[in-house]
């Protein structure tokens, strides 16, 4: 896809705050981040501001949301063409609120 196809798609809303902006001020977020072997497919992307984009980096999206709970209710809320198994992944990560090498993510700071 596109990014412009991706902003139509996602109604030019950052999926992690929720307000929507110009294409200017858009980037396309890779939910399975490329270095950890997601891809560019419709269902692995979606729309963030690029304060959003900068914040989440290159972690993993559980690790990033547990950190900050109103990206996760806007997330819920917005990325609707995400993959199913990265929703199944992402919710097995929130559960068990641990990164995958096993190590307890600290408690989000405040």
């Amino acid at each position: 896809m596109k990014r412009e196809e991706i902003f139509e798609r996602d109604e030019w809303r950052c999926v992690y705050c929720g307000v929507q902006f110009t294409a200017a001020a858009l980037t396309v977020d890779h939910v399975q981040p490329q270095m950890r072997g997601g891809d560019g497919s419709g269902g692995n992307v979606v729309t963030a501001c690029a304060t959003c984009n900068l914040r989440k980096g290159h972690r993993r999206l559980a690790e990033f949301l547990l950190d900050e709970p109103a990206s996760l209710a806007n997330f819920r809320q917005y990325a609707h063409h995400v993959w199913p198994r990265h929703l199944r992944a992402l919710d097995e990560a929130l559960r068990a609120g641990t990164r995958r090498s096993g190590t307890q993510l600290e408690p989000p700071r405040r």
